[in-house]
């Protein structure tokens, strides 16, 4: 088994569109209409499939983030020139970080217009991509 995608409820579909393809995202698909509202497929551009599925269901109304989601992570080749580009494109991210230390990742936040969390990773040198059990050993 492995994970497809995450899928957001947004308040506005056109104002998260422009936030996440000035992230990187491009539009895969797209399905309209019935109960379960109007869906956008996203990817970047060097994945080999979908990660992100947007969700606008204007009957529900404003989206609340709540307390149970927490943020979705997302791993950059050079987190520098991300932050220079996002800055750019007029999104807000956040300080670099150093959560593990000099020697572990380089991080930074920002914030969708809905209110989700979105943690940008640049892994070490050498490092694998993602989080495997070497990590924990």
């Amino acid at each position: 088994m492995k994970t497809l995608f995450v899928s957001y409820r947004v308040t506005d579909l056109d104002r998260s569109l422009a936030f996440y393809t000035a992230l990187g995202y491009v539009e895969v698909g797209r399905v309209q209409g019935g109960e379960a509202g109007h869906l956008v497929i996203l990817g970047f551009p060097d994945e080999p499939a979908a990660s992100l599925e947007l969700v606008h269901r204007p009957s529900a109304g404003r989206v609340d983030v709540g307390t149970g989601f927490d943020h979705l992570a997302i791993q950059v080749d050079t987190l520098a020139a991300t932050l220079e580009r996002l800055a750019g494109a007029g999104l807000e991210p956040g300080p670099v970080a150093y959560p593990g230390g000099p020697r572990g990742p380089k991080t930074s936040w920002l914030t969708d217009p809905d209110g989700y969390r979105i943690e940008l990773v640049q892994w070490p040198p050498g490092h694998p991509d993602g989080i495997t059990d070497a990590d924990f050993s």
